[in-house]
Parts: structure tokens; C-alpha cells; sequence
């Protein structure tokens, strides 16, 4: 393997794109050539003038209305072209110092799939609100008992995937419900999926947290979906 496809997904994170960016490029990657895909999801604030800057130096897509984050990743997945795919959201909840370990178990062939946890209480973890911690935890168990899997965390954003697996996986859903999608897809296809732990900044509302009950509810429908149905 020689390369990384780094999928960053962009809606109005005028705030922190340009840090989240310099952590990026000064990340490990293990030896692999590094390949940067911005996705702008029809920001409105100041998100896609700050883009506009690194469109020399990374691959950049614009949507020209808002889709959602599942439509976002989506099409940094048909750009992808490298060995292995992440998935980094724009905002500085997830740390890239965490990716090594993850593109570590790929390079080795020891799995097909890696997920970063911020469950198993090794890595700093800002305290989740309740709520959200609770929906976590029941997502999380629904999808175990769906499809048969041990996951601690499957709305994590760091995903990080061998890109022949996935390449052959169309994502229908345009929003949150991305997650327990992918997660449904690669477990019906009998992924070697493993899970990591990763460091978590979470921010809340005030913040900028965009994900509500509303996709919460979204994510079950999902799972059954996808489970029963496609």
C-alpha cells in the first residue's frame, strides 16, 4: 500500500478548517503518500473562501446546496483513488495524531475496516452530554444485535477502510444516517472490522454540534433498512 485518501467533509466550519488542515498535513501516516479531498457541502458562512486557498494543494468538490454529510463523503469516495480511505470531519472533535494505529492494521492486512472508539476510557474523552451518550450506547447496541457485531461506537467519524472494499458500495443516505449505513454495508459484505481507541474533543450546541434526535431516530430507520430491506 502507498497511499491515503484523507476525506474531509466541510459544512460551515469556518471556525476550524484551517486548524483541523494544519493537524492533517502534520499527522503520521505510516509511511503513505497523503491525498487530501475536501468536500464543501454548500457552506454558507466563510467555509469555502478559506477552501478556495488550498485548491492547489488538495483536491476540493463543491456541492452547490447543503446535501448532508452522508451525500459529502459519498462523493469523496468516488474521488478517492489511494490504497485506503479516512473519513476527518472539519471541526477539531477528533484528533489526526490518532490515525497511525488505524492505518497500521490495514497496511498489515490484519483487517479490512478500522473504526476509532472513544469508549474504552484510555485516550482523553470529553464528557459526552447524557443524552447523546445514551443514544450512542443504544445505536450502537441495535446495530450488534442487528448484525451481529461487537462495536463499541459505531457513529465514530474515524472510519478508515481499504478502498477495494469499499469501492463497490453505493451510500443512498444523504445525511447522518451515513453511519450506521456504511457500518450495515460492510458488515453484510463480512468485513474484518476492528476497533481502536481514539482521543475525543466533543464540542455541544453552543459549539457548533450539528447531529439531533432527529438523525438519531434517522439511524434506526437506517438499520433496519438496510438490514431487512436493501
Amino acid at each position: 500500500m502507498n497511499s491515503v485518501d484523507i476525506i474531509i467533509p466541510v459544512y460551515n466550519e469556518e471556525k476550524t478548517l484551517e486548524e483541523i488542515l494544519k493537524k492533517v498535513d502534520a499527522a503520521d501516516f505510516c509511511g503513505l503518500q497523503k491525498h487530501v479531498i475536501l468536500v464543501d457541502d454548500g457552506s454558507t458562512d466563510k467555509s469555502r473562501e478559506i477552501i478556495k486557498n488550498f485548491e492547489n494543494k488538495y483536491e476540493v468538490i463543491y456541492h452547490d446546496t447543503n446535501q448532508g454529510k452522508g451525500a459529502a463523503v459519498y462523493s469523496g469516495f468516488k474521488a478517492a483513488k489511494s490504497d485506503i480511505v479516512v473519513i476527518q470531519d472539519a471541526d477539531l472533535e477528533y484528533d489526526p495524531n490518532d490515525y497511525a494505529p488505524l492505518l497500521e492494521l490495514l497496511i498489515e492486512d490484519k483487517a479490512d475496516v478500522v473504526y476509532g472508539t472513544r469508549f474504552t476510557r484510555t485516550k482523553p474523552s470529553r464528557s459526552f452530554m447524557f443524552s447523546h451518550y445514551l443514544g450512542n450506547m443504544f445505536l450502537t447496541f441495535f446495530t450488534n444485535l442487528l448484525y451481529g457485531c461487537t462495536l463499541t461506537d459505531m457513529e465514530t467519524c474515524y472510519k478508515a477502510f481499504k478502498r477495494e472494499f469499499i469501492k463497490d458500495i453505493e451510500i443512498k443516505s444523504k445525511k447522518f444516517d451515513f453511519e450506521p449505513e456504511i457500518t450495515a454495508k460492510i458488515a453484510k459484505k463480512g468485513a474484518r472490522l476492528y476497533e481502536l481507541p481514539i482521543s475525543y474533543y466533543g464540542r455541544d450546541y453552543a459549539e457548533g454540534k450539528k447531529i439531533t434526535y432527529k438523525d438519531g431516530i434517522g439511524a434506526i430507520i437506517a438499520l433496519i433498512r438496510f438490514r431487512f430491506f436493501d
